[in-house]
């Protein structure tokens, strides 16, 4: 394998703080890796691992599907290429999306984990805030969750895994080499999410 490559799908979103996390995530573990932009179906396929930002969930799929990057990331993941989808990110990975208001949106989304998810459940931007979260799988330290207009995990499917919850409400869960966070891990001083797509990428192609 050539120097691990993560790309963060650059369509719209919070797309330099995921490349400076990355980065800062490789210098951590002493890994020799790149980050890069993907906004094209060969940058899909170039990378070894992916991050898809949140943002504006409904934008980035319709942006995705015109260019063609959401069917290369879906085949890219059947094939098993680790991926980390926060926020909207999370959003565009569930099978299922609605809306409390809103119902069951058509929005273009990968449906690729078996999961539920429940867009703005926690209220719009002005409702922001953070809590610290447990998370076993990266360790005991707990991780600062940056919520904004953040989603929720409603229902998981038997072959997914819920890494944290807030309160009774799932807030992060995994299904293979897939990692969905309704939290924003960009936003902070914590590269433990970021360490473990990292991991994840090392174990598939090394």
């Amino acid at each position: 394998m050539k120097k691990p490559t993560i790309g963060v799908l650059a369509l719209q979103g919070a797309i330099e703080e995921h490349i400076s996390m990355t980065k800062l995530a490789f210098k951590e573990m002493g890994v020799e890796g790149s980050v890069q932009l993907v906004k094209t179906v060969g940058e899909v396929n170039a990378v070894h691992g992916l991050i898809i930002p949140g943002g504006e969930s409904t934008v980035m799929g319709r942006l995705s599907s015109v260019n063609q990057t959401l069917q290369a990331v879906k085949q890219r993941i059947y094939d098993g290429m680790p991926i980390l989808g926060t926020c909207a990110g999370l959003i565009l990975l569930a099978r299922k999306v609605y809306d409390r208001v809103l119902g069951e949106t058509p929005q273009p989304i990968l449906g690729v984990m078996d999961v539920v998810v429940e867009r703005n459940a926690f209220g719009r931007q002005k409702e922001s805030f953070e809590a610290e979260l447990e998370i076993p799988t990266i360790g005991d330290k707990k991780f600062p969750g940056v919520f904004i207009r953040a989603p929720a995990i409603r229902e998981v499917g038997p072959q997914v895994k819920v890494l944290s919850k807030l309160g009774k409400i799932a807030v992060a869960a995994q299904q293979g080499k897939m990692i969905g966070t309704a939290f924003h891990p960009e936003l902070t001083e914590d590269t433990r999410i970021h360490q473990l797509l990292i991991n994840m990428m090392m174990d598939t192609y090394l």
